[in-house]
């Protein structure tokens, strides 16, 4: 049974208790992310999120990890768009110390100069590491084109020389701005008593103080024309990205979008990968997907084809495109996109770690 319940300050608080689990997943999410991000600080929300692990006033660096992984649970975060979650999946008896672990993550890391300068580097070199994969690089171009001269159209890494200029006191006033109660939700979800965790919540952060949240800068939300970026990379493997602006978290045509998706590359019966791949053999992957903002949204068609395959392969992309367009569905494709999208919600709900997520 999921419940809710908001602080005083702010802090809001939703379980979703199932008792047949030995286990707990636990979350704390702050609403910020890439596109809270002025230019000169790209990247300061996935800094801030590798800084908070460096130490906090209660706990060393490798004495969080221990209390985590030492009584057999994972612990991990990421930075999107619009959050940051710091997150951890326990043996249910470990509740309360994961609690208390994750809270100080939040709201008493030590952010010392040392640590930020050192951290620094590693995150540099992750940059590095992303701009080598191009599967992942290719994203960051269609972000680009999509939304340009916006925050949503950087890097949630951010680029070397804009972390290389993020400094000590830049990430205290981004904590200090961001992670306040009434812009944190904790989640939990497996074997959790939720007037317990109110409890824990209210024990440890009910003394914390709201404030008043910055805002994102809205997307435009439209396009003119169609734009083309390209990366030259010496590589056996063209990884291209289609993309175009999609629908909003908000917009009830999200599901439609959804299961259009599913129909054109969402599986391995779709019409994208049984005409690419299982037919003319011109890709190994190819895939689409959707991503849904406050404000915006996004549909794009993911493929890794031969250097010397490439216009053949966006030809038929197109013309899968075209196709779906002027024909549109068969029932039973309609049927079997659904019922697709609402078994794997199904089963991903069975675990403990995506139902809180």
């Amino acid at each position: 049974m999921q419940k809710i319940t908001k602080l005083k300050n702010g802090i809001r608080i939703v379980t979703n208790s199932i008792n047949e689990r030995s286990g707990v997943s636990l979350g704390f999410f702050v609403g910020v992310g890439g596109r809270y991000e002025a230019e000169n600080l790209n990247g300061v929300s996935h800094f801030l999120e590798h800084v908070v692990f460096k130490g906090t006033k209660k706990y060393k660096c490798e004495k969080i990890k221990e209390l985590i992984e030492g009584k057999g649970g994972n612990l991990n975060a990421f930075t999107s768009e619009e959050q940051t979650c710091f997150y951890a999946k326990v043996p249910y008896q470990n509740l309360e110390q994961t609690f208390d672990v994750l809270s100080d993550l939040v709201f008493g890391p030590l952010l010392d100069e040392k640590d930020i300068e050192k951290e620094k580097m590693v995150i540099l070199e992750e940059i590095k590491m992303y701009r080598d994969l191009p599967q992942y690089y290719v994203l960051e171009l269609i972000d680009n084109l999509l939304w340009p001269k916006h925050p949503l159209g950087r890097s949630l890494t951010g680029s070397i020389n804009s972390v290389s200029k993020i400094t000590f006191q830049d990430i205290r006033e981004y904590h200090g701005s961001f992670y306040i109660p009434n812009n944190v939700v904790v989640s939990a979800c497996g074997k959790i008593n939720h007037d317990k965790l109110v409890g824990l919540v209210n024990k440890k952060l009910a003394g914390y103080k709201s404030g008043k949240v910055n805002n994102f800068s809205k997307a435009e939300g439209k396009q003119s024309e169609a734009k083309f970026q390209y990366s030259h990379k010496t590589i056996e493997q063209m990884h291209l990205v289609l993309g175009l602006l999609g629908l909003n978290v908000f917009d009830n045509d999200r599901y439609k979008l959804a299961i259009l998706s599913t129909i054109l590359g969402g599986n391995m019966s779709s019409r994208l990968f049984v005409e690419l791949r299982e037919k003319r053999g011109l890709a190994y992957s190819i895939s689409t997907s959707t991503k849904n903002l406050y404000d915006t949204g996004s549909f794009m068609i993911r493929a890794g084809v031969d250097n010397k395959k490439l216009v053949e392969s966006v030809e038929l992309i197109v013309d899968e495109i075209e196709r779906i367009k002027t024909k549109g569905v068969t029932a039973d494709e309609f049927k079997r996109g659904k019922e697709y999208l609402i078994g794997q919600m199904m089963l991903g709900l069975e675990d403990s770690m995506d139902n809180m997520l």
